[in-house]
């Protein structure tokens, strides 16, 4: 396990850094309201690990159980179907208040949104188009299953092959959406682009009300993974508002996709390279700006954690009833794993920890 103590911890990244402007929502309010319009929106669970002394050597460990979230089984859902949701409230609600459902089923009729996706952020634009009457085109690297794409295709969504890895199907999909003006709909940010990423990662902050209406206290440590950043930076983000200075976060990625530690570490953004992991989620070689700046400011500790950590773990949560990905296990990976980083995570016996299982079992 790398361990990088943050630097940048309260003033965040240099101006030189080169980094995006902007900064990241901290007001559930807006997400919340559209929400209460959905059938099925519901709170997902706070369950307390049964056993956290003995696996974890802590007192007591929380999982934000992301797996039944609007019935799509990731905190993705909060995300791009939120920020289309907006834009269909913005086009049918009237001044007499909002629309109607069957108004809301239309109201983006002949709307295109396109994305590049490693999984969970596609289906949350699928189902976001199909519900308002958009077309979704979701662009996948070579990497993701197939039986992921005929997922993709059930929810109407046209899903497109362009050949290689991830930062290829982003660099197709964002060609493809200037030429035809589409909208493009991407959970990174970068110069240029951040307006739409800022309101995905607005949408996540419900899971992070949700935990803090759920808690008299707040926990001393939480666990969070990331792939280009977004659900890390929204729950900092909210965290720090709600909670101040006192809980130590800690940023989980996989060794093979740093893109977060290596950019701290340089001090600006940066795109680093590796083999494919198994947390392909967080399988990002590249951190959004807006995600890295919030995480600079608010983040005490960057982790890195192997492939075989985060399968270990996830088969040690499916044992007591969590069926989830590496990916989805990733944040307690680097709890369990910590060994000889305990002293530097300020992990104790009275540790009262914090993490999220972010999606369920592809074959749940």
């Amino acid at each position: 396990m790398d361990v990088l103590h943050n630097p940048f911890r309260g003033p965040g990244l240099p101006q030189s850094s080169g980094v995006a402007a902007g900064d990241v929502s901290v007001d559930p309010t807006e997400p919340l309201a559209l929400l209460a319009r959905c059938p099925a929106a519901a709170p997902t669970p706070l369950h307390e690990h049964p056993d956290p002394a003995a696996t974890f050597g802590v007192e007591s460990l929380l999982l934000k159980d992301e797996r039944t979230r609007m019935g799509l089984g990731s905190f993705k859902a909060l995300g791009a179907a939120y920020v289309i949701a907006r834009e269909a409230a913005r086009h049918a609600d009237g001044p007499d208040g909002p629309a109607d459902r069957a108004r809301m089923t239309h109201a983006l009729d002949g709307a295109v949104y396109a994305c590049a996706s490693a999984g969970n952020h596609g289906l949350s634009v699928a189902v976001g188009a199909r519900l308002f009457g958009a077309t979704a085109i979701i662009y996948l690297a070579d990497s993701v299953p197939e039986a992921f794409a005929d997922r993709l295709r059930r929810l109407d969504a046209e899903v497109v092959r362009p050949g290689g890895d991830y930062a290829d199907a982003m660099a197709t999909a964002a060609g493809d959406a200037a030429r035809n003006r589409w909208t493009l709909l991407s959970d990174s940010s970068w110069p240029g682009y951040t307006d739409l990423p800022r309101r995905v990662m607005e949408g996540y902050l419900v899971m992070g009300a949700e935990v803090v209406d759920a808690l008299s206290e707040p926990p001393t440590h939480i666990f969070l993974q990331a792939g280009v950043g977004g659900l890390a930076a929204a729950m900092t983000a909210l965290f720090r508002e709600r909670w101040g200075n006192a809980p130590a976060i800690v940023v989980v990625e996989p060794d093979r996709a740093p893109a977060l530690i290596e950019s701290i570490r340089a001090g600006h953004p940066i795109a680093t390279t590796g083999a494919a992991s198994n947390m392909g989620r967080l399988d990002c070689k590249e951190p959004s700006h807006l995600a890295l700046s919030a995480l600079a400011r608010g983040v005490d500790h960057f982790v890195t954690i192997t492939d075989d950590q985060a399968a270990a773990t996830a088969e040690q949560l499916a044992t007591q009833g969590f069926d989830t990905t590496p990916s989805g296990a990733a944040g307690v990976a680097a709890l369990q794993h910590a060994d000889t980083q305990r002293d530097v995570l300020g992990l104790t016996p009275e540790s009262r920890i914090l993490a999220f299982i972010s999606e369920g079992r592809e074959d749940a």
